[in-house]
């Protein structure tokens, strides 16, 4: 009987084995069925597969013509501020804290290095921008006489500018840790504003002069882009969709640059001032 009951439980034991080792291997299709792949469906896929996402996302040498431009522009801004009289080496550091005054200050905020010494494709970015700017001035009035450079100008540089607010903004969410909610809220937002703008502010001798007479288009766009962005990418409303970054981006680089040109062009609707006399 002891026998009986050993052979009985040794098989037990032996077919139990060999049940599980065969349902780990096949427990998705028995009897020899090749399983089904579930093919994702991307009802969005439109959005990255044109060369206007490829050129927003600025891939392979886009990247470094939007540098070109966001430097130019910057060079027109300064040049106009700068009195004719400045010191070249005034001129050179002013553009330079203008063109990375964002990619400077976030990095230290985040305990990184800063854009410029970072990535070596803008100081020579900014090299060729000023000494075009310096040597060849005729330029920058071409710049702003023409309608159809301006907006070239602007659509390059509002594409890089939407390019560094969202790596900061995406670098901040990686790197500050979450404290009253699931993610960090208000840092990465903060980071993606002044990543956008922030060359404004700098040097930082300027204080709040900058903002003392309201928000400048590029600082508005800045903060609401970088809001969006951030929340598109933490909260619900961007689940279960395919490549959500990528397509956040190309959204963000579409709206910068069509404020961009109506702010340019003076496409905005004007401010009526009525003027009240004292009647006699």
């Amino acid at each position: 009987l002891t026998a009986a009951v050993s052979c009985i439980l040794c098989t037990a034991c032996i077919f139990w084995h060999l049940t599980r080792k065969n349902s780990h291997h096949h427990n998705k299709m028995p009897f020899g069925k090749k399983p089904e792949i579930m093919e994702i469906v991307d009802p969005t896929e439109w959005m990255l597969n044109n060369t206007l996402a490829d050129f927003l996302l600025m891939k392979e040498a886009v990247l470094y013509m939007c540098l070109f431009g966001y430097a130019f522009l910057h060079g027109c801004k300064v040049f106009k501020a700068l009195p004719a009289d400045a010191s070249v080496s005034y001129k050179l550091i002013s553009m330079l804290f203008a063109c990375t005054g964002g990619g400077i200050l976030v990095p230290i905020f985040l305990n990184s290095i800063p854009v410029p010494l970072a990535n070596d494709a803008y100081p020579i970015a900014i090299l060729i921008s000023f000494a075009l700017h310096h040597y060849f001035p005729v330029l920058r009035e071409v710049a702003y006489m023409s309608k159809i450079v301006k907006v070239v100008l602007i659509i390059l540089y509002e594409t890089n500018r939407a390019a560094v607010v969202v790596k900061l903004t995406y670098a901040a969410g990686n790197a500050i840790a979450p404290s009253l909610f699931s993610f960090a809220l208000f840092g990465p937002i903060m980071c993606g504003t002044v990543g956008g703008c922030g060359g404004a502010f700098m040097p930082m001798s300027k204080g709040l002069e900058p903002i003392k007479g309201g928000l400048l288009p590029p600082m508005m766009t800045a903060f609401v882009g970088a809001a969006m962005f951030h929340l598109y990418l933490n909260t619900g409303m961007g689940e279960g969709c395919v490549d959500a970054k990528s397509k956040a981006h190309v959204c963000m680089a579409v709206f910068f640059i069509f404020v961009g040109v109506v702010d340019a062009l003076g496409l905005s609707a004007k401010k009526t001032v009525v003027v009240k006399t004292k009647k006699e």
